[in-house]
């Protein structure tokens, strides 16, 4: 099977930087780069023909500058183009179906405010499970040595209780092509008792913390052993999950987390907690669908 990863491109500087970071990964991989454009025809029933026309040459221009540009750093780099007339969630969809990989840019209103997560991205999230990498117009776009991404830390957070092979093995997969150190993350909630008032006793919140770091080592293990090249640390802290992830992740080059499945039309399609780290979190962040 050829390796392929898509990114979707739309003029703005979030897609170019997305277009940056996707050329990076696509070079750590092996892979081939897609640029992918799709657009809803926006000219009115019985406008001039001219006027698509003039759309689809912009797309095509956009589409060739952006590959000529990626080209000039990445020359071994093998990149295709496609643009596509239709639905831009359900057409990225479709279009990552047949890759590794999806990456899209998303506009950011600075570190206080986050993500502002355009409707296409979160419609092609609840849509695809392939995995999907989400980049802020911020990211470093500069050029790195022998295609590689800046070698800043993987962070992945993890639930003890239902561990996910999916998330847990593109994240070491990840942390090996970097050569960059893996935090495993699970925050906890504080005991019931600190909601009510009680008095707070240390020694409590130490024993929870030594039992779930020796629960997170167990469920860890396996995986160090799949990749013993991989430097990862396990983290347990009590707090939000989200927020912890959101800290924790600050400086690093990759954030993943989770999104379950919903075969069902009722309940939510992402959890609160990814919903909250894809929104607030500053590094890419990658979003693994899993059962």
């Amino acid at each position: 099977m050829e390796h392929r990863i898509t990114v979707g491109l739309d003029g703005s500087p979030e897609g170019g930087a997305a277009a940056r970071w996707a050329a990076r990964e696509a070079v750590l991989r092996g892979a081939e780069l897609r640029l992918f454009h799709a657009e809803e025809s926006s000219v009115p029933v019985g406008a001039p023909a001219a006027a698509s026309e003039v759309r689809r040459g912009w797309a095509e221009a956009l589409l060739e500058d952006a590959a000529e540009a990626l080209h000039h750093v990445h020359p071994e780099l093998r990149i295709t183009t496609q643009s596509y007339e239709g639905p831009p969630a359900a057409s990225l969809a479709t279009a990552a179906a047949t890759a590794d990989l999806l990456v899209l840019g998303s506009r950011g209103l600075g570190t206080l405010t986050g993500f502002v997560l355009g409707s296409v991205a979160m419609a092609v999230l609840h849509s695809t499970e392939r995995p999907v990498v989400l980049v802020r117009g911020g990211e470093d776009g500069l050029p790195h040595p022998a295609g590689e991404h800046t070698r800043r830390d993987v962070v992945v957070g993890v639930d003890i209780g239902r561990p996910c092979d999916a998330v847990l093995a593109f994240a070491f997969e990840e942390a090996a092509r970097r050569s960059c150190r893996l935090h495993v993350l699970h925050a906890w909630p504080p005991p019931v008792m600190v909601g009510y008032g009680a008095a707070y006793d240390p020694r409590v919140h130490a024993q929870i913390n030594e039992n779930m770091t020796a629960d997170l080592a167990e469920v860890l293990g396996p995986w160090q052993d799949r990749f013993p090249a991989v430097d990862a640390t396990a983290l347990t802290s009590m707090g939000h999950a989200a927020q912890k992830l959101v800290d924790c992740g600050a400086g690093a080059g990759l954030i993943v987390v989770g999104r379950r499945i919903r075969r069902s039309s009722f309940g939510a399609r992402i959890g609160s907690t990814t919903h909250a780290v894809i929104h607030h979190a500053v590094p890419p962040v990658a979003v693994i669908a899993h059962d």
